[in-house]
């Protein structure tokens, strides 16, 4: 059956999520208090399915009937009727605890209210309602168009018929669903953290510039971008941001420290593609920068960075934030990894992953490379993550 869907916040991502369940034949309701917002998000959504018939995805009649689908409205008293509602928007637990009290006074009691989040706790935004079994964690990718991932977190409140309803319904628009537990950085947000931590901690260090740790990572590790172009094509205002909630979410755990280099290109507005300067240069006419090719300092820089991945891979096991199988479900989908990382660890041999952890771990003494509980267990039985 369709549902009436309603998503809060016409930006690029919740536009992204309406036309997503508009293509899927739902009746969508996009709500945003910013009139020229809306225009704006009537627009986008217009110029992508555009996109899609000139590719010969949609006819010009399924993009008439999609556009037909999407119902823009100023105020939260729009999505009465609707029987999902996803909010995406400002990252302010304030707001969205105002949001979803007010939402609860307008729609029905059955109807499932939902967060596209990255980072706050779905159980904290959970506590601002009445009817607490309802609320849910559903975060999507950007572009939500095109990005095959959603991670689905249900909160200690949360109902099982709840979680149940969400996932079926996501799967339905031919998204892949993990499910995840309603810790800081979810999944995607965690585990990803020493792709871009040990990458700057490496600069820091002096062992190679932001060009040569770049090239090893897609050279040796086969990653679409290297660290610092991801950073700078993610945004460093953003991606520091994300790093430091993190940090401060897990209690100042030395694995999510921030780096100072990455601080500093915030403060100084060298944000990245964006600002057409951040890690590099993107003004026209500037040098790119070369990487020094050396294969083995290379190899050193890419053996590290991996194993500190796969050590948060394992650690997110071992705290029970998902499944094997989901944890490398959502670092191949969400965020477009050459392979799952506990795979890869299997690749390996995991007796190779903790040994190279024990070096970092005895030079340096630090509790960021202190390897995982899980990953020695499995080693002193001879296990694999897939058998």
């Amino acid at each position: 059956m369709s549902k009436i869907i309603g998503v809060i916040g016409a930006g690029t991502m919740g536009s992204g999520i309406a036309q997503v369940a508009a293509q899927c034949g739902h009746s969508v309701y996009l709500m945003d208090a910013n009139v020229e917002q809306l225009e704006r998000a009537k627009n986008g959504v217009s110029t992508s399915l555009e996109k899609l018939v000139e590719k010969g995805k949609f006819t010009v009649e399924q993009k008439s009937s999609i556009e037909s689908n999407i119902h823009y409205v100023g105020q939260l008293e729009g999505l009465s009727t609707c029987q999902l509602i996803i909010e995406a928007i400002v990252e302010k637990m304030e707001v969205k605890h105002s949001v979803f009290s007010s939402l609860e006074k307008i729609v029905s009691d059955d109807c499932i209210l939902a967060s596209n989040t990255s980072s706050l706790s779905i159980a904290s935004i959970g506590s601002s309602l009445t009817k607490a079994d309802r609320v849910i964690g559903i975060h999507f990718f950007n572009p939500a168009t095109i990005m095959p991932l959603v991670e689905i977190i249900p909160a200690v409140q949360t109902s099982e018929a709840t979680i149940n309803e969400a996932v079926s319904l996501i799967q339905s628009w031919g998204k892949t669903v993990v499910l995840c537990k309603d810790t800081p950085g979810f999944i995607v947000n965690r585990v990803a953290r020493p792709f871009y931590g040990e990458a700057l901690r490496i600069y820091e260090e002096g062992l190679a510039d932001f060009a040569t740790i770049d090239w090893a990572m897609t050279h040796f590790g086969g990653f679409k971008m290297g660290p610092f172009t991801l950073m700078d094509y993610i945004g460093n205002d953003v991606n520091y941001a994300v790093t430091e909630s993190v940090f401060q979410a897990f209690y100042y755990d030395p694995r999510f420290k921030p780096s100072f280099t990455q601080k500093r290109h915030s403060e100084a507005g060298f944000y990245g593609r964006k600002t057409g300067r951040g890690f590099y240069q993107y003004a026209e006419g500037t040098e790119t920068i070369e990487a020094t090719k050396d294969e083995i300092i290379g190899k050193i820089i890419f053996e590290r960075v991996l194993v500190m991945l796969i050590n948060e891979a394992a650690d997110a096991v071992f705290m029970q934030v998902a499944s094997v199988k989901d944890v490398d479900l959502a670092m191949t989908k969400g965020v477009n990894y050459p392979k799952g990382l506990l795979a890869w660890a299997d690749e390996l041999g995991l007796d190779w992953v903790l040994d190279k952890l024990n070096e970092l771990f005895d030079e340096y003494g630090e509790d960021r490379y202190r390897p995982n509980a899980l990953l020695k267990r499995m080693v002193k039985k001879g296990d694999k993550f897939y058998s």
